[in-house]
């Protein structure tokens, strides 16, 4: 999520399911205001440090998270305790009542967390392969990524796609542009969640055009 220092204007941002543990990218965003970082590898709430400089942030969501704990309301209380400014927390909202009890209950957080000699995600898996680790093939590190694809295409009642129609998932075809590609559909079906029924719509508009301008193509080129 390193690409967060350089978008200081960002307002929304969904990251769920994506292996993020470090949100020291995150500070600079000084007009979010919505975060989604359900089901990640987040260890501390101490990572919470690099949010209190957010002024505008009022929807945060963390759940499934390691930082959660065994205590439910611990955790909830220390977030509420950081982030006062929170109105929804884990698609709950908070009240005034929670935000009072947090001031006893929750635990304040002064310092940034400690940190370890790699970042998360796909930075560890290449600090491993760079250190001469066994690390995941190519092909394995792409059907993984498919497995997600797939997983979150069931959350949105989605049809599968067959692993046939992903010509590049093949051990021989692994490159870059490949990787990125499955990288961006990810991160559309991830983002299609936050859509309403309206802005479903719109992507349907879209995808329907788009469709016919390849079809159009195609048959131009035959």
């Amino acid at each position: 999520i390193s690409i967060c220092r350089d978008l200081p204007n960002i307002e929304v941002i969904t990251f769920s399911v994506n292996g993020i543990s470090d949100l020291e990218p995150l500070h600079q965003c000084q007009n979010l205001s919505e975060l989604y970082l359900r089901k990640n590898n987040i260890a501390s709430l101490d990572e919470l440090f690099y949010l209190k400089t957010l002024p505008r942030l009022r929807v945060l969501w963390l759940a499934e998270n390691p930082c959660c704990g065994p205590d439910p309301h611990r955790y909830r209380m220390t977030v509420l305790r950081n982030l006062p400014s929170l109105q929804k927390l884990d698609n709950q909202a908070v009240t005034e009542e929670e935000l009072s009890q947090a001031l006893v209950d929750g635990v304040e957080i002064t310092a940034p967390p400690a940190r370890r000699s790699v970042e998360n995600g796909w930075s560890e898996c290449t600090a491993s392969s760079a250190a001469g680790s066994t690390a995941e093939p190519d092909s394995e590190l792409l059907t993984c990524s498919l497995d997600g694809t797939n997983k979150t295409q069931e959350e949105l009642d989605m049809k599968l796609v067959p692993r046939d129609k992903y010509s590049c998932f093949s051990p021989q075809e692994t490159d870059c542009s490949c990787k990125k590609s499955n990288n961006v559909l990810d991160a559309i079906l991830l983002l299609m969640r936050e859509l309403d029924a309206e802005g479903l719509e719109i992507i349907q508009q879209t995808v329907a055009r788009r469709l016919q301008a390849f079809q159009k193509k195609e048959l131009q080129e035959e």
